[in-house]
């Protein structure tokens, strides 16, 4: 929708954002190819890239993507405990960096399963879809959503819709009266 809008307003294009994720087969899927493709796009190449080169050095090749998975979930985690630190001012119960370690320790499981499967072994897409997303809802149900609601996030949201909308009430308001008055005082 924000796409929408700028591309309307301000002739620009936005990279996309999303890429349908409740169409996602795996956690693999989900998290690298559909989720916050930006953020997506800048951990890939500060944190996953170069543990991946340390950890090929380390361990090889084949097994190295395995912490490279983990340590780039560790720092989305503690992003978003810094960010919701700064949305609320509560002290960290560090949910939203066990959801993340959650699903780098399952995404870690996941790949894993399929190194050493060979890519063989595949769930039909009418299981994975639905298990993926359930998986992904009710840890976020559990470990994510929780902290965001404690801060009151979602009031504040709203809030900040508030703020916009009477701004923009009040600039539009006052750009109708200054064209009326230009219209009345011209002779």
């Amino acid at each position: 929708m924000l796409a929408a809008v700028a591309r309307n307003l301000f002739g620009m294009e936005l990279e996309q954002q999303f890429n349908d994720p409740y169409l996602s087969t795996s956690l693999q899927d989900f998290w690298g190819r559909r989720w916050n493709l930006m953020v997506t796009s800048i951990l890939r190449p500060t944190v996953y890239e170069p543990v991946l080169s340390f950890a090929t050095c380390v361990i090889g090749r084949r097994w190295a993507p395995l912490p490279a998975v983990f340590g780039t979930f560790a720092v989305s985690g503690l992003m978003h405990e810094i960010v919701l630190y700064h949305l609320g001012r509560l002290r960290p119960s560090w949910e939203i960096s066990w959801f993340f370690v959650l699903h780098g320790v399952s995404l870690m499981v996941e790949v894993g399963i399929k190194k050493m499967s060979k890519e063989r072994w595949r769930l039909p897409v009418f299981v994975c879809t639905p298990l993926t997303i359930a998986f992904v809802m009710v840890t976020a149900m559990w470990l994510f959503f929780p902290p965001l609601l404690r801060c009151k996030s979602d009031v504040r949201t709203l809030e900040e819709y508030a703020a916009v909308y009477a701004f923009a009430k009040d600039f539009a308001g006052r750009a109708l009266t200054s064209k009326i008055l230009e219209e009345t005082s011209a002779p």
